[in-house]
């Protein structure tokens, strides 16, 4: 049995790296372990191979979590221009997307060479393929045993992710440690995946796959896990349902049963584009077809849907009723639909629930109960919007955990 380590990581993504790198650079001495041939699988395929490492706007109102406070203090000891600080220094080319998202210009590799250099400067060791078979403690002292033998510890940091993208290693043993040792876990579910549906209102659109607007969406519920959202974003229908950053957004307030409800033309009135009520009241458009008048603020395909639906299809403008009218704006502005699920973890891009905050410290992540345990990253009960968010939480719970390990 080897000389005990100050910490080991278990988990060599993106939160276990650059905990064990800041650790490493505080003086401690560090092992990370990780069972996969090839580490950081899910910053390499995040973004589209360019990695929306943060967020500009990264704040306490990104995340969701049972207890909405916990992220507050890590948030504010290391923020997103703390990380981009450090990316800068790699001399990292990067640009601002969308809404304060920041992917790397050239490719997320370059993040994983970073983390990995960083863990370098700490002179962490990094184990790999390595699979941990059991997490004990004795007499206050934590015993790591692999399949290569067993490691002695003062402390444990448990970051090895959540479920989403089984293919690339995915699994749920942070959550399985957190039960061996006594503490609640909020049953996971994928967040951030695309919708499902089976019939209703969206059978004709189904044919519509492929099409993409800007919405308004809502879902959840005040009484609900994690309450209720609305966001102004684009919406992709498909074969299968709804995806788009919209749908994605919704997902992870969306509770089994209930239904979403969306505006098709909330996100564009808000952009100060149009005027909702200007369009259906305006007797200038009394000559025009039905469909081409909605096709003036969306897609020509979509409009002719809607006029279709309510039977208005080829009709002059003169020849709706206002009683007509005002079911058709009722229709698109508060359209609503009962989702059958998910697609899956296959296709979710984060986790929902994981260790129940109340079990962990916010400044340091350890467990209040077994000190020397520790949980970051994805596996704790919080997460974060679509656009950085759930990186810049991984950046900044591994941080509050490398300098209290």
């Amino acid at each position: 049995m080897s000389k005990a380590w100050d910490a080991i990581v278990i988990g060599g993504g993106a939160a276990g790296l650059f905990c064990a790198g800041v650790a490493g650079q505080l003086g401690k001495k560090v092992l990370v372990i990780d069972h996969a041939e090839i580490l950081c699988e899910k910053i390499r395929i995040s973004g589209g191979g360019r990695c929306n490492f943060t967020n500009l706007h990264s704040s306490p109102a990104n995340f969701l979590s049972q207890n909405s406070h916990f992220v507050k203090s890590a948030l504010a000891r290391y923020s997103a221009k703390d990380f981009i600080n450090l990316v800068q220094t790699y001399r990292i080319a990067y640009h601002e997307k969308h809404q304060g998202q920041l992917f790397c210009d050239d490719s997320a590799k370059q993040i994983i060479e970073m983390l990995l250099e960083e863990c370098a400067k700490g002179s962490v060791h990094i184990r790999h393929p390595l699979a941990v078979e059991s997490v004990s403690n004795e007499a206050g002292e934590w015993l790591i045993k692999t399949n290569a033998g067993t490691e002695r510890s003062k402390s444990v940091v448990m970051a090895t992710g959540g479920l989403p993208v089984p293919a690339i290693g995915a699994s749920a043993y942070s959550l399985d440690i957190a039960k061996q040792f006594g503490l609640k876990v909020i049953d996971p579910r994928p967040a951030l995946v695309p919708l499902s549906f089976t019939s209703g209102e969206f059978d004709n659109l189904i044919a519509l796959s492929g099409l993409s607007m800007p919405v308004r969406i809502a879902a959840g519920s005040k009484g609900n896990r994690y309450g209720a959202c609305r966001f102004n974003e684009d919406l992709l229908l498909t074969h299968k349902g709804l995806s788009g950053p919209a749908v994605l957004q919704a997902s992870s307030y969306w509770v089994e049963g209930e239904t979403i409800h969306i505006d098709w033309l909330g996100a564009v009135e808000a952009n100060g584009r149009f005027s909702c009520d200007a369009l259906f009241n305006n007797e200038e458009n009394r000559l025009k077809l039905t469909e081409n008048i909605l096709a003036s603020v969306m897609p020509l395909r979509l409009a002719k849907a809607f006029a279709e639906q309510k039977k208005l299809l080829g009709k002059k403008w003169a020849e709706v009723s206002k009683k007509d009218r005002q079911a058709l704006k009722e229709l698109i502005t508060n359209w609503s639909v009962k989702p059958a699920g998910t697609l899956g973890w296959k296709k979710a891009e984060v986790m929902l629930g994981g260790v129940d905050t109340k079990e962990l410290d916010g400044q340091t992540m350890m467990s209040r109960s077994h000190p020397g345990l520790y949980f970051i990253g994805e596996c704790v009960d919080v997460t974060g919007h679509l656009g950085g968010h759930n990186f810049q939480w991984a950046w900044a719970s591994g941080f509050a955990c490398a300098h209290a390990v």
